[in-house]
């Protein structure tokens, strides 16, 4: 392959298969799913001796191949399936899931922007060395490529940096995962282009979120008179690429940075989807604010909030902003609010979601937690767990850590985010490398400032939210709420999105997701340290499930480091991630189990 810039695109119809024996960087064009499989077996039966070929591939495992053959005393099997014949049974568990890696691999396709732009302005290259425009140094960002084409640890350190910031897991998403699916098996749409009226509306919605940053979300009400609230909603309803939750095709205050799902028809086409539920109530959801029932402990949902002050905003100054692009620390750090509060407004939401506690156990213990019925600010719901759980009707047995119960739940939650990490960064590093939204920033200010003829839509340019920005700060610059800036890898899809969906969707697929919850809260207007009983529509499990895992995601928007695409693409591609796990795990049961059955964040319900 050529080292050329202008040739840096990674073909989807290749893979790297690595030969000890011979040259470790070779690339080699895919074969079939068919003939993947079929030399993956060969090879298998060539190297295990366990196995005949023909009882292999006709599938037949006897029991008397697991037998053990050495002349020792054994205590007689209670039942088949604890002695000869559970190994072959496992074994043939595998093989089934396994089976479900033969479909295609999709096509992945992009926006094209990285091959369009020969100075990669469309393309993430923060943490690489750059010039006074915050243009990549082209050589710099071929050793990116050549170590993404290779797949060669060794290439990967030799990636050339610009400071002393190094890139996150790029090797990551090439890990085999042994539960699910290959991450290269999960289509997503297309992330907008560089210069289309949506790129500018996500940009134009992000920037009025850090306005907004200290505005309480109890004002976000369609009777609203904060100003703020309304020139964002006058400003958002201008834009012709804006795809956001609306009402009658129009944004309202109540609907302002509400959650969404995008999912692709196979095409790279996107199908927009308002999140059932999280447009319903109370901005924040219930699984953020209720105090946590742990065991022995309970513990309130008392976070630690930065201060409301200008020192707060990062990447404002253009110095400042060039030296973390190329990977640099300007050594400043946020100032936190000593008093612990609960989660009121956009700049608390940024910080949840930089360093977020354990929300999705929390999550699940508020689920599982009963009920007091002489406290109504109690944390438990006492949610019962799907009606497709097995031991609903069972009179002699419950679920427990094993299966079903609350120590499968838990354990499940945190087995599942790892693969989708995976999933996520394999579209961030070999698919899509799309840009960080304090990139583009950078791309606005040196257009208004430098005179430079970036193609941004003009819809960027005629939102009043530059002059407000630049009142404020001097520049047009998008601040950042984190010292840091963003993560160093791509900014498409969402690592923490995808976490989310991957995670909520294991909790839905466990839980009666129409139950409602009992005796809701929310933070006391006028002493946000308490929480008072909220007062509204019934606020449903699925829909503050949904609305928990839009509240993460678009807590990184808030921040500045994220795109509404990056967010609503990754909670579908998380489910897909989730939906396959649980479709692994229902194989393995003994239990009389019909099926995961649960509804998706598009409003259509499935069993797995």
């Amino acid at each position: 392959m050529s080292d050329d810039p202008q040739d840096a695109s990674l073909p989807s119809d290749y893979v790297h298969e690595f030969n000890p024996e011979s040259n470790p960087e070779s690339i080699k064009k895919v074969r079939s799913p068919k003939e993947r499989l079929g030399a993956s077996r060969r090879k298998f039966l060539g190297r295990v001796g366990l196995f005949t070929a023909s009882t292999a591939v006709a599938g037949v495992i006897t029991p008397s191949l697991f037998k053990n053959q050495e002349n020792t005393a054994q205590a007689e099997p209670i039942s088949k399936f604890t002695g000869n014949d559970f190994p072959a049974r496992a074994y043939q568990v595998r093989i089934k899931c396994a089976e479900h890696l033969k479909q295609p691999i999709p096509n992945h396709p992009t926006n094209g922007d990285e091959a369009k732009y020969p100075n990669k302005i469309a393309t993430d290259t923060r943490g690489l060395p750059h010039n006074q425009l915050g243009e990549v140094d082209l050589k710099a960002y071929q050793s990116l490529i050549n170590a993404l084409r290779s797949g060669d640890p060794d290439k990967y350190e030799q990636i050339i940096l610009g400071g002393g910031r190094k890139l996150v897991q790029p090797l990551t998403p090439l890990a085999v995962s042994l539960t699910g699916l290959n991450p290269a098996l999960f289509p997503i749409p297309i992330p907008p282009t560089l210069d289309s009226a949506e790129q500018a509306a996500e940009y134009v919605e992000i920037a009025w979120q850090g306005l907004l940053q200290d505005v309480p979300f109890s004002e976000y009400r369609n009777d609203t008179n904060n100003p703020l609230i309304l020139a964002a909603v006058q400003d958002l309803n201008r834009l012709s690429g804006f795809k956001s939750p609306k009402e009658n095709g129009r944004i309202t205050p109540e609907l302002l940075f509400r959650g969404s799902a995008f999912y692709t028809d196979g095409t790279g086409r996107t199908i927009y989807f308002t999140l059932s539920g999280a447009d319903t109530g109370p901005y924040v959801s219930q699984f953020l604010l209720r105090p946590i029932p742990a065991g022995t402990q309970s513990y309130a949902q008392l976070h630690r909030v930065p201060l409301a002050t200008p020192d707060n905003s990062f990447q404002v100054n253009y110095d400042e902003w060039l030296l973390v692009q190329n990977g640099g620390s300007s050594g400043r750090e946020i100032k936190f609010d000593p008093v612990r509060r609960y989660f009121i407004n956009g700049r608390d939401q940024g910080e949840i979601a930089h360093n977020p506690p354990p929300v999705y156990t929390n999550a699940a213990l508020i689920l599982l937690g009963k009920p007091a019925k002489d406290n109504p600010l109690a944390g438990g719901v006492g949610a019962p767990y799907n009606p497709s759980n097995p031991y609903n009707k069972s009179k002699t047995q419950v679920g427990g850590s094993g299966t079903f119960g609350p120590g499968y739940v838990q354990g499940l939650i945190a087995a599942v985010s790892a693969h989708a990490i995976r999933a996520a960064y394999w579209q961030k590093y070999y698919v899509h490398r799309r840009l960080r939204s304090e990139a583009f920033g950078g791309l606005v200010h040196n257009n208004k400032v430098k005179k430079t003829d970036y193609p941004i839509h003009p819809d960027v340019f005629n939102s009043e939210i530059l002059d407000r920005l630049y009142s404020n700060n001097k520049s047009y610059l998008l601040p950042q709420f984190f010292p840091e800036g963003s993560p160093t890898h791509s900014s498409y899809p969402g690592g923490a999105s995808v976490a989310a969906g991957a995670s909520v969707t294991i909790l839905k697929a466990l839980f009666d997701g129409s139950y409602v919850i009992p005796n809701p809260v929310i933070p006391d207007p006028k002493d946000p340290t308490k929480l008072i009983p909220y007062q509204g529509a019934p606020l449903t499990v699925e829909g503050e499930l949904n609305k928990l895992a839009a509240n993460i995601g678009l807590g990184r928007n808030s921040a500045g480091i994220h795109w509404r695409t990056d967010a609503s693409a990754s909670l579908a591609l998380g489910e897909a991630v989730a939906i396959a796990i649980l479709r692994d795990e229902g194989s393995t049961f003994r239990e009389k189990f019909s099926g995961f059955t649960f509804t998706k964040f598009d409003g259509t319900k499935v069993t797995i």
